[in-house]
């Protein structure tokens, strides 16, 4: 049975007209939907839910017959919380009350707010209307097309990190019960190995179906670009594929560079789990991380780098003689490269309960883990953290979630997060703050189903429901690969710069500002000791320490010396 389209529903009054003669380029592919007034339209709205049509997008004009706009556009996403939100006026309008329309975007109530077209052909309107049902149909929307299909029984907590994983790719993925029609389809086709079912199953049109296949197995399937020579010699290695990695991949490589990329996990990093970072520069309806990596990871392979995903570097061997090679140890093969950039960034401190860890992947998240907000619909959720990562991913989840609660050991969120984000929760009439509190406690049949808080000021414990755990408790570097030559700080952050010992500076000067204890090897972005610890400030590194790579590399160049004229 075809699926039935999307609406966007369109709410207006004054330029009722012109506003539906601007939605029919989008006629094909959705339901355009009009209601004049926030009566009539929850009305529409209410009768499309029960049809069960999705709603992708509110376009709702400033002014409506009964109702303020904003009023209206609150009233209909009370009813449809996924559904994209874009405010549109007029100049007048939009002169009068620009101040509002601000304030609107700052608080979280809109996504958009954009003015009605006043001619042919406006294709800045319609950027801004395509990106939000794209990121509508990313977040919210089962996949049109589904590039993989992932085949496992409930309770399977791999078959959540293949998904959590292949979504951060940017790779439309579904999960199946093996009992489905489309998993029984596949199924008889598998001759298992051991005679016996295995789970997750793994099916795309990519590659050959794969019964319980490693992250690293996938990553090499559906992204891995061509291989390189054992004995080729790279001018940059780059260890780390977050922002501070795939900027440095960008400069390196647009300037000339032969530059190679390895990551652990998914190209993205950290920054790739976060379901809308609004504060990045450039975009002003704000971006999703795995969207930033996607662009920023085509960019640099545009330019010829090369990027490997679940291709961890396990050790490093440095060169052993000044300007040296150095020597990059994957769990199968050796890399040299002249020069490196550690851009590994930090990993989410475990919360080291027992009762918790055995949930992981079975209602229990490390990181945002988008993927799983679809699942939480009509749940209780718990986020544990209070930066912005913990914040983003409180309101990305509060679009599904019946509640939100975020967990923190301190007094508020003001410390840690930017005021922005504490804003748009304090808004959100399902989010709520549990300060000076922490998770004690969890439990579940085959997944998890609720978790026990206790008050850190009382002592007092509180067992509640839960469908979902989202841990954001901090980082601590990724740095227990990395040679004693390059020295940390106390708490195993990179020291750059000025911030390396003295014993290690070279005739009295300390080292480039981005570079480390050795000559040639320097550190970008989270894992370095002082950094911000901001998407932003991390790109700025990467791209920052290409040009102290360019004059190290100039350095290795022999001189020619100098001849004397007159014996020439």
């Amino acid at each position: 049975m075809k699926p039935l389209q999307p609406a966007i529903v369109l709410v207006g009054d004054c330029h009722a007209e012109q506003l539906q003669r601007e939605f029919t380029r989008y006629a094909s592919d959705y339901r355009v939907e009009f209601a004049r007034g926030l009566g009539p339209a929850m009305a529409l709205v209410q009768s499309l839910i029960a049809q069960h049509v999705e709603i992708a997008l509110f376009v709702v004009e400033f002014t409506q017959p009964d109702a303020p706009g904003l009023v209206t556009m609150d009233c209909l996403h009370a009813v449809s919380s996924v559904s994209k939100r874009a405010l549109v006026y007029g100049t007048t309008e939009f002169r009068v009350n620009r101040e509002t329309l601000r304030e609107a975007q700052v608080d979280g109530r809109i996504e958009a707010g954009l003015a009605i077209p006043r001619g042919e052909r406006d294709e800045e309107f319609h950027t801004a209307i395509t990106e939000l049902l794209s990121d509508w149909g990313w977040s919210a929307s089962k996949p049109v097309f589904e590039a993989v299909q992932i085949i496992a029984p409930p309770g399977n907590s791999q078959a959540g990190r293949l998904r959590d994983f292949l979504d951060r790719l940017g790779i439309p993925t579904r999960n199946y019960a093996p009992e489905t029609p489309v998993a029984q389809e596949i199924l008889e086709q598998i001759d298992w190995p051991n005679g016996e079912p295995a789970y997750p199953v793994l099916a795309s049109p990519l590659t050959d179906t794969l019964v319980q296949p490693t992250i690293a197995e996938i990553g090499r399937r559906f992204y891995a670009f061509e291989d390189f020579e054992e004995d080729e010699t790279f001018d940059l290695a780059i260890i780390g594929a977050g922002p501070a990695g795939l900027a440095a991949a960008v400069y390196g490589a647009s300037e000339g560079l032969s530059t190679v990329v390895f990551d652990s996990e998914a190209i993205g990093g950290q920054a790739g789990t976060s379901s809308m970072i609004r504060n990045y520069l450039g975009f002003p309806r704000g971006i999703s991380g795995m969207r930033l990596a996607q662009r920023a990871r085509a960019q640099a392979s545009r330019f010829g780098a090369k990027l490997y995903s679940a291709r961890p570097v396990v050790g490093m061997d440095l060169a052993s003689e000044p300007r040296g090679i150095h020597t990059l140890r994957l769990e199968d093969r050796l890399v040299r490269a002249r020069t490196l950039i550690i851009s590994a960034g930090v990993a989410y401190r475990r919360i080291g309960v027992e009762q918790i860890e055995k949930f992981v992947g079975l209602g229990v998240h490390y990181g945002a883990a988008t993927s799983s907000a679809r699942e939480c619909v009509g749940k209780d959720v718990v986020v544990v953290g209070g930066g912005n990562s913990a914040g983003q991913a409180a309101v990305h989840l509060s679009r599904f979630a019946r509640s939100v609660k975020i967990v923190i050991r301190r007094p508020d969120l003001s410390e840690t997060m930017s005021d922005y984000l504490i804003r748009e929760i304090e808004l959100n009439p399902r989010i709520g703050v549990k300060p000076c509190c922490e998770v004690v406690d969890a439990g579940g049949a085959t997944r998890l189903e609720w978790v026990t808080l206790r008050d850190n000021r009382t002592g007092a414990e509180l067992q509640k429901p839960c469908g979902g755990l989202f841990l954001l408790l901090g980082a601590d570097p990724c740095c227990d690969w990395l040679p004693s030559e390059i020295a940390q700080d106390s708490k195993g952050f990179v020291l750059t710069g000025r911030d390396v010992p003295k014993s290690a500076w070279v005739d009295d000067c300390p080292p480039e500002p981005l570079e480390t204890t050795v000559p040639g090897v320097f550190a970008a972005g989270d894992i370095r000791s002082g950094s911000m610890k901001r998407v932003a400030s991390a790109s700025g590194e990467g791209a920052a320490a290409i040009p102290s790579v360019h004059g190290y590399l100039a350095s290795l160049t022999p001189q020619l010396e100098a001849v004397d004229p007159a014996t020439a």
